[in-house]
């Protein structure tokens, strides 16, 4: 039976292979000007196709987008390098990183001016799923951020890399940010970052803590000035705690969302039971409840239903109820009821 000892020790770095693993994430002299070239360009197509699809509210698009995206790599860069104790490269990689970030935030910002009122912040998935992170999209960033490390530092397995990419949301939070700013949504501008900073600061610990696990640092062979490494990584294990409390405060308000809306549900089937109305949509608010019916003819009476959901869902609750007519037709000799 292979244990996890056994995986660590089977997969352990040898300095033979630091000089192929660095040029995997470093890229110096000659090499990194069309290293940049390259990565200015697949960022802003990945910025363009990413911001899209947020806007055409397309996952396909969206998952297009995070394939090419580059800024997996700098950060695994950034990573290695702490491990390695590299300090003057993990400081260019997280530079990159940050102008990374801060082009695909103006990018976006710009197209969200060119297409004022094109996105609903209530109705949009792409822009829901992002702006509403939880300490579960924590959990799935350190694993792919382990992921993405083992995957660098195996060459059989580093074709498995896009799919930690997508695994990973890097671009799109990005993208809902700019967006965000432009249409004035400073609410959802803010959790978007926070998603985004969620998945970076996990991929540096996970990534980091598991290229050390497999003996990176003593491949290496580098002596650190002081304990730079370990206050590096103390950092972004402070802010991997920093941000464990939005994340945990924003998780439990979703779970209490998601127990309203199946309560409000259950609540008003019961009380449109016996009609020919039924429920179409439910969304639920920080302090309101919106409830669309659809059917011929008058619903039951609303009194009842706010009793019923005033005794199980709570009196704070605004509760708002739309009704959508139902027309008549005859088919056939069948009357059918058209929405």
């Amino acid at each position: 039976m292979v244990t996890p000892a056994d995986l660590l020790r089977e997969n352990r770095f040898r300095p033979e292979e630091i000089p192929a693993f660095e040029r995997k994430l470093f890229f110096e002299g000659p090499r990194r000007r069309p290293y940049l070239e390259r990565f200015g360009v697949l960022l802003f197509l990945a910025t363009v196709i990413a911001t899209v699809g947020v806007i055409s509210d397309s996952t396909a698009t969206v998952i297009g987008a995070m394939i090419i995206a580059p800024l997996m790599l700098p950060i695994m860069a950034t990573a290695a390098a702490l491990v390695m104790g590299q300090m003057g490269r993990a400081l260019q990689s997280s530079l990159l990183v940050a102008a990374g970030a801060v082009g695909v935030i103006g990018l976006s910002w710009l197209a969200g001016l060119l297409y004022p009122g094109a996105i609903s912040f209530t109705t949009n998935s792409q822009i829901l799923g992002r702006t509403s992170p939880r300490l579960l999209d924590l959990i799935a960033a350190l694993a792919s951020g382990a992921a993405g490390a083992f995957c660098l530092s195996r060459d059989d397995i580093s074709d498995s890399l896009p799919g930690v990419a997508i695994a990973i949301s890097l671009v799109p939070p990005l993208c809902v940010v700019g967006l965000s700013l432009a249409y004035g949504q400073w609410g959802p501008a803010g959790e978007s970052l926070l998603l985004f900073l969620t998945n970076m600061l996990a991929i540096l610990l996970a990534g980091g803590g598991l290229l050390a696990l497999l003996g990176l640092g003593r491949a290496a062979t580098v002596t650190l000035q002081g304990h730079a490494r370990r206050n590096a990584f103390l950092v972004i294990v402070g802010g991997v705690l920093l941000v464990t409390i939005p994340l945990s405060l924003t998780g439990a308000r979703v779970t209490t969302d998601m127990r309203t809306q199946a309560t409000t549900s259950r609540v008003a089937a019961q009380w449109l039971s016996g009609s020919q109305f039924e429920v179409i949509a439910i969304k639920v608010g920080r302090d309101s409840v919106a409830i669309t019916i659809r059917g011929p003819g008058e619903p039951p009476p609303f009194e009842q239903l706010l009793a019923n959901l005033d005794t199980t869902v709570g009196s704070k609750q605004t509760v708002e109820l739309e009704v959508v007519p139902a027309q008549k037709r005859f088919h056939r000799g069948t009357d059918v009821a058209k929405p």
